[in-house]
């Protein structure tokens, strides 16, 4: 909302020496944040009021030229003319007259741009000073040529200083642009923001809307309201006799561009005028236009109006529209109609101001994308007092620059009925904080427009109409507590209770999180939403329990209604996104709770919202919820280790995928197994099981390669990894004991096993451990070999084994008695045998 201080100092008296930032700085001791200062550019030197006496139009020139005499008032004039009053230009302008009072840049002046202005010879004659246009002085940026001003406005007096007639002066001139929230509709006008100046400065404060309306009872025009919950109110004044051609005055055509709007007709300027100075939006109907009666209601299905923009906009019955005999001419609150619009020939003009239900408005402006001045008030509320005053003071500006008569106003509908509210002369101090006295309380409430009265223990408030947000005795409150200034509530820091810090559990997430950043990888944060188009293209099959979802009832993204039960699509589109711009070297993880719906979960209960919850309501509450375990996922896409001197890039694959799971499992002191397995999205092929060792019914997750279609169908690199583990399904660490260290040499052996090639590696090094024994200290695989020398479709599995005792030296005979234990183990669990 854009403020001309000199349009607030209108109706409040603001301290003399007082700047913009001032203002600001006031308006936002009470709430309003600023979010600019617009102060007009400086003119220096002698600028005054000038009339044309004469213009003499020079010919012989490539482009029309006038030579004027212009009075500037006495000691203004050249230092050759009779009396001191006049001066001789040269210009080029033809927009004014003989008579008309102009703004004059005397020579030694300087205009914004550091435009000296000197006298100089030009078209063979001295041009002593320049008439200036509103672009020149920095005003505006009207090319339509010299400004010309109001004869009736009793500041243009000749030889004085036109700054603050022409919003020049550098206080009363600047503009305050101030952010105004959804709650406060009503200061989206000079009324409701001179009011806020005026108590924030303690200065008196005139309403322009207190005068007595007119009492008109006959010449209205007939109205009919169809549907009252949209329209409560509609006013309608009818003004005759206009005439079409009457420019806007310049004082109020400059006050519009201040507020940034841009002057149009007189009648448009008149009406959006009276909306910036009341905060009620008005429209303007060609009377010779209109068919019958007016008629407020609901369109009616597949009818159509063309709108002030000049589109053709098909209607639906939601919409609220001004019709008369030949169908809807305006857009309720929001636009008007192209078959009643002011024209240049209009003479008779009906004004409309009404009251319209602000959701109405919200959901036909947004309908039809059509955001209008009009429709940004009506939403946040317009006072439902004032209509017939703000069209009442249209009227009278219409008539008074434009001519005519007021034939009459007709006034339809109800107003609705004021709310009282009981405001305990405690509660301010119990919510606030600090102690308010009753004298403080009812000034403040007065300030704003309340009507109070009451007793020794309670206030009886009646909110203004204008504020139709305060609804309870907290509103109140607030309303007291900004006034007074929320810098004098004292304020106490919280003693923090004594914790026990993390958990086990948190500090085993942290430490996975640290542990994978020191390897290189990014950690990534994404919404955790999913809609069926996600798990479709993971491949999910119908009947997969990640299917089963959580769906919110308002969700941010219609396209992803849902909780996400997997953490890879919002992984995988982080991954997409920066292929995208260009990155190829991608490692990134993320840590975050899955929702996991049961197959028989209940329907949540409907909670209430004006009280606490019993305790059944709360048990049904968390019967509901689904299962919210913590995921890791992580993404390979590009290099896992970068080209350099040292050699060429290596690609990132399954067996990368399958160590970070491990790595993962390791890091929360858990020991893991790792065994093929089959899930998607993941390559039937390529794709291994992660396990805790020791009980292989646990699966925590799985790694390994994406299935080429998912690949293909999301645009990732081929053969892009991914890892998935359900870090709650890990177990807790037992109690870590330091190893047993032994002073005894150790016996090196190697093993060479030949295997089926569908063998897991994991799975012979499993068996080998326990066959081994505790003879066996550790088993390490060195060295797989496929080709000639084993026969076909087998492989040759190498390991290192380490044989040592704690209490002796081992001879050779025992250490091959362990190595033949653990080779007797891998035979029975897979078939391997001893290669030769």
């Amino acid at each position: 909302m854009r403020a001309p201080v000199e349009w607030l100092s209108e109706y409040v008296d603001v301290p003399a020496g007082t700047d913009a930032q001032q203002v600001a700085d006031a308006l936002l001791s009470v709430g309003f944040e600023t979010e600019d200062v617009h102060v007009p550019p400086v003119t220096t030197g002698p600028l005054v009021v000038g009339r044309v006496l004469t213009i003499e139009e020079l010919t012989g020139f490539k482009k029309p030229i006038r030579f004027c005499t212009v009075e500037v008032g006495p000691g203004n004039g050249a230092p050759d003319s009779p009396g001191g009053a006049v001066r001789e230009i040269v210009c080029g302008a033809r927009n004014f007259v003989e008579g008309d009072l102009v703004v004059v840049a005397l020579p030694g002046s300087v205009l914004p741009g550091d435009f000296a202005i000197a006298s100089r010879r030009t078209y063979d004659h001295l041009s002593d000073g320049m008439i200036c246009s509103v672009r020149e002085l920095g005003v505006g940026n009207d090319h339509e040529g010299i400004m010309v001003l109001d004869p009736d406005d009793p500041a243009a007096v000749i030889g004085s200083d036109p700054r603050r007639l022409i919003g020049a002066d550098p206080v009363e001139g600047a503009v305050v642009e101030l952010a105004v929230t959804p709650d406060r509709g009503y200061a989206l006008s000079m009324r409701g923001l001179a009011r806020e100046l005026g108590i924030a400065m303690d200065v008196p404060f005139r309403d322009p809307a207190a005068d007595p309306v007119p009492d008109r009872e006959a010449g209205g025009w007939p109205v009919h309201i169809e549907d009252p919950h949209g329209c409560s109110r509609f006013v309608t004044v009818r003004v005759s006799g206009v005439d079409p051609a009457a420019p806007s005055p310049f004082w109020m055509r400059r006050r519009l561009l201040a507020a940034g709007i841009r002057s149009i007709s007189l009648a448009v300027d008149v009406t959006n005028y009276v909306m910036l100075e009341f905060g009620q939006p008005l429209h303007a109907f060609d009377l010779a236009q209109l068919s019958g009666d007016i008629v407020v209601r609901r369109a009616l299905p597949g009818e159509q109006l063309r709108t002030l923009d000049g589109a053709v906009r098909t209607l639906v019955v939601d919409d609220l529209v001004v019709a008369d005999e030949s169908g809807p001419i305006s857009l309720a609150g929001v636009m008007g109609g192209e078959s009643t619009e002011i024209s240049a020939g209009t003479t008779e003009v009906l004004i409309e101001a009404a009251w319209w239900a602000p959701e109405v408005i919200t959901r036909t402006a947004r309908r039809h994308r059509l955001p209008s001045e009009a429709s940004r008030r009506f939403e946040r509320v317009v006072d439902p007092e004032i209509a017939a005053a703000a069209a009442e003071a249209a009227a009278a500006l219409l008539v008074r620059f434009g001519g005519g008569a007021v034939l009459g106003r007709s006034d339809v509908g109800l107003r609705p009925a004021p709310v009282t509210i009981t405001l305990p002369l405690g509660e301010p101090e119990r919510l606030a904080g600090r102690p308010y006295t009753p004298e403080v309380i009812t000034h403040r409430l007065e300030q704003i427009g309340a009507t109070v009265t009451g007793g020794e223990s309670a206030l009886q408030v009646s909110p203004p109409s204008w504020r139709p947000d305060l609804t309870r005795a907290a509103d109140l409150v607030e309303e007291i507590a900004r006034l007074e200034g929320y810098d004098t509530i004292p304020w106490v820091l919280p003693t923090a209770p004594a914790g026990t810090g993390r958990t086990s559990r948190q500090d085993r997430v942290a430490a996975i999180a640290a542990d994978l950043s020191s390897a290189g990888l990014t950690e990534v944060l994404s919404f955790p939403f999913i809609g069926t188009k996600d798990l479709d293209q993971l491949g999910l099959d119908a009947g997969d329990d990640r299917r089963r979802t959580a769906v919110l009832s308002n969700p941010l993204d219609a396209d992803r209604p849902s909780l996400t039960t997997t953490l890879l699509p919002g992984l995988l589109d982080a991954v997409v996104r920066n292929i995208s711009r260009s990155s190829r070297e991608l490692a990134v993880f993320e840590i975050g709770q899955v929702f996991l719906p049961a197959a028989d979960s209940p329907a949540p209960p409907r909670i209430p919202v004006d009280r606490r919850p019993d305790e059944a309501q709360l048990d049904a509450l968390e019967a509901a919820l689904p299962a919210q375990p913590r995921h890791l996922a992580v993404v390979l896409a590009g290099p896992a280790d970068r080209a350099g001197w040292w050699g060429p890039a290596r690609t990132a694959d399954w067996s990368d995928a399958v160590e970070l799971a491990r790595r993962v499992v390791r890091t929360a002191g858990v020991a893991v197994t790792v065994t093929a397995g089959e899930q998607q999205p993941w390559h039937p092929g390529r794709c291994a099981r992660i396990g805790i060792a020791g009980d292989g019914s646990v699966t925590v997750g799985f790694a390994g390669e994406l299935h080429p279609a998912v690949c293909e169908r999301l645009g990732l690199p081929p053969r892009t990894v991914a890892v998935e583990l359900d870090l709650d399904a890990i177990p807790a660490a037992a109690l870590p004991v330091g190893p047993r260290i032994s002073p005894f040499p150790p016996v090196l052996l190697d093993l060479a096993l030949v295997v089926d090639d569908t063998v897991p590696a994991g799975t012979v090094a499993e068996a080998l451990v326990q066959g081994g024994g505790e003879l066996l200290e550790s088993v390490r695989l060195f060295d797989v070999y496929t080709g000639e020398r084993v026969a076909a479709g087998t492989k040759s599995l190498a390991f290192a084994l380490v044989v040592r005792a704690a209490d002796r030296t081992m001879t050779a005979a025992e250490a091959l008695g362990v190595r033949d234990a653990a080779l007797a183990a891998a035979h029975t669990a897979s078939g391997a045998t001893l290669r030769d």
